[in-house]
């Protein structure tokens, strides 16, 4: 794997499940040292993906190389050199944070300090408390310290912030940015839009079993074309040429039109539009 080689690279990866077919010919690249936020209603492949990148599940068909190497070959060595971060709390109910996060830090040959770990994702008060007694968003950050503890090369982050509180969510955020200014490369998957701006170089949606789309938040705005929304006290309408409109308007109401506002299309206009027509059954 050289320097200019995709971190993840998979083509036409293809995965049903009983005649149900989730994947379909799913392209995706991510590049070293980017955060790739994955975006997609229930059902579209968002999870079935990962777990195929992790090597926690088989794929039917395509090709796969995660760290330049086929997650259905990959060793020991490989495993340590990516961190994961599931969709559900730890179960490790009778050990205390600390003994927890001390414990995995055994699994790898350069883990991090276990006591700046915990403090990162903001369990310092608690790194005596068992984890069975902590809230539901507290062993979700035992869950992010389980999976940065390794010095990963690549964090897989699946709906990191589930259970979080907006305070939670915001200090989380700065993490996941402090861990990619380290060069650590993120493939974060989540429902929150506003999530996959604060954080993503690229954004890709998955829709159908295949990347419906993929760009940077611009990128993907901008696929919506030069439509903005106009709308005005009493009326409201969707056009190429604002100015005009507002010209218009302008001459209607003698001035001053009430209640004007122009808005572009915003991330959530975008993909509600590009996984509208397809549901969310994949």
């Amino acid at each position: 794997m050289s320097e200019t080689d995709p971190v993840v690279r998979v083509r036409g990866l293809t995965k049903s499940y009983g005649r149900g077919k989730v994947l379909r010919g799913l392209d995706l690249d991510v590049h070293k040292g980017e955060t790739l936020a994955v975006l997609g209603p229930n059902g579209a492949g968002k999870t079935t993906t990962v777990e195929i990148l992790e090597a926690h599940r088989g794929r039917d068909g395509g090709q796969v190389e995660v760290l330049g190497t086929d997650p259905a070959s990959a060793d020991r060595a490989w495993r340590a050199r990516i961190g994961i971060v599931t969709q559900h709390a730890s179960d490790l109910t009778d050990m205390t944070v600390a003994e927890t996060v001390g414990h995995f830090a055994g699994y790898y040959p350069h883990p991090r300090d276990p006591g700046d770990v915990i403090e990162s994702v903001g369990l310092t008060a608690q790194r005596k408390q068992r984890i069975g007694r902590l809230s539901g968003g507290q062993r979700r950050r035992v869950d992010v310290a389980l999976g940065i503890i390794g010095r990963p090369e690549l964090l897989f982050l699946d709906e990191p912030t589930t259970g979080f509180d907006p305070e939670a969510r915001r200090q989380f955020w700065d993490l996941v940015r402090g861990l990619a200014a380290e060069g650590t490369t993120i493939l974060l998957t989540t429902h929150y839009l506003d999530e996959a701006e604060a954080l993503a170089d690229r954004v890709a949606v998955i829709a159908d079993g295949k990347v419906a789309a993929i760009g940077t938040t611009a990128e993907l705005r901008a696929s919506a074309g030069d439509e903005v929304d106009v709308a005005w006290a009493g009326g409201h309408e969707r056009t190429e040429r604002p100015t005009a409109l507002i010209s218009r308007l302008s001459d209607e109401h003698g001035g001053e039109v009430p209640g004007l506002t122009v808005t572009r299309p915003s991330l959530e206009d975008v993909y509600l539009s590009m996984i509208g027509a397809k549901g969310t059954t994949s």
